[in-house]
């Protein structure tokens, strides 16, 4: 009976033994669990990586119209606005005509033009007349080289008037037509019809926005700035559509601290196609940066927490899953980074796998 006593103590701390070695994660779940082939349909599954843990920044700032493709539009005369074809938020085409403005610069343009046409009809003729004196010897060599002199001057006033008339888009009458010098939205408008415009006028009266890239300006409060770099990934969303994200990365820090609210501003670039992101729309920036430590990750849908602990549901098989207990030490927006629990290329369910950690685990 001693000898059957001792056997029994000496299994049982054999046992304890064995229980207090074993130091893997095992799964929580004991049950056997087959997914139907309605509900494979409806499931979604992703690979766990390990990768360097990021940390995920918050900042607000602005969606700004590239300024490099950004146009101020002056009046170059005085005159009175007959018409205004464009109206703020309009798109417009390279060339359009935005105004049309009646000016008497513009006749005295053209009146210049028609003086200098003239000159030049003259000093050929001059030239012409010269030439046949000179043949007949009725004049000198230097009275033809005076003549070709006068009706160079004439040419070059005549190419001059050309240009002005050229720059000022004056095609015929005394009208001064406004074009756009880019395609864009007009941002910005200040002139309506039987508006007077002096010709010394300073204040621009378009402002035209080519928004096929924009600018994301991030506003960096001072604690923050040493936080962030050049290259740093992004994730953009705006109050004008919050339900769309846009990656990029700040490809410019201005190192300039504005004195009134004590922070600094980067740039990301975004490519805008679709006129999706608004020029002056207020965005949220996501900001990442890697740490030193690395971690298994996986999408942040796929964790469960319950009875303060956090789970996974582990995906082998349609026959074969199990439920998996996880220690969290990071998140982003979108990924949940885990020390314990997983290892690279576990598959974890993401959609559907609440109902399957109910049936394992209750």
């Amino acid at each position: 009976m001693q000898i059957q006593k001792t056997i029994l103590i000496a299994g049982a701390l054999l046992l304890f033994s064995c229980s207090q070695n074993n130091t893997e994660p095992q799964s929580v779940s004991t049950k056997s669990f087959v997914i139907s082939d309605t509900m494979m349909k409806t499931i979604r599954v992703a690979e766990a990586t390990k990768e360097y843990v990021k940390e995920e920044l918050k900042f607000f700032g602005k969606i700004s119209a590239d300024k490099n493709q950004y146009i101020d539009i002056y009046p170059l005369v005085g005159g009175n606005v007959l018409s205004v074809s464009a109206e703020l938020g309009d798109f417009v085409k390279k060339g359009q005509v935005l105004a049309t403005i009646r000016s008497t610069e513009i006749a005295g343009f053209q009146k210049d033009l028609s003086t200098a046409k003239t000159d030049v009809a003259i000093a050929e003729n001059n030239l012409r007349v010269a030439q046949e004196l000179y043949a007949g010897k009725l004049n000198t060599e230097k009275d033809v080289q005076e003549a070709n002199s006068q009706l160079k001057k004439a040419q070059d006033e005549l190419n001059r008037t050309k240009s002005v008339n050229e720059v000022y888009n004056i095609k015929k009458g005394n009208i001064y037509y406004v074009t756009s010098p880019i395609s864009g939205y007009v941002v910005q408008k200040d002139i309506n019809k039987g508006m007077e415009l002096r010709s010394d006028r300073s204040d621009n009266i378009f402002d035209i926005a080519n928004t096929n890239q924009v600018w994301v300006i991030v506003n960096i409060a001072e604690s923050d700035i040493s936080k962030i770099s050049l290259g740093m990934k992004a994730e953009i969303s705006t109050l004008a559509n919050p339900d769309q994200v846009f990656s990029g990365q700040i490809d410019k820090i201005f190192k300039v601290i504005n004195p009134e609210t004590n922070s600094m501003q980067a740039r990301i670039v975004l490519d805008n196609p679709t006129g999706a992101l608004i020029p002056e729309s207020k965005a949220t920036i996501n900001v990442y940066r890697n740490m030193d430590q690395q971690a298994v990750a996986i999408p942040k849908e796929a964790v469960i927490f319950e009875d303060n602990r956090y789970f996974v549901v582990v995906y082998r098989s349609q026959k074969e899953v199990a439920v998996k207990e996880v220690k969290p030490i990071a998140q982003t927006g979108k990924l949940a980074y885990v020390s314990e629990g997983l290892e690279a290329g576990d598959q974890v369910i993401t959609s559907g796998q609440l109902l399957i950690f109910r049936a394992l685990h209750q």
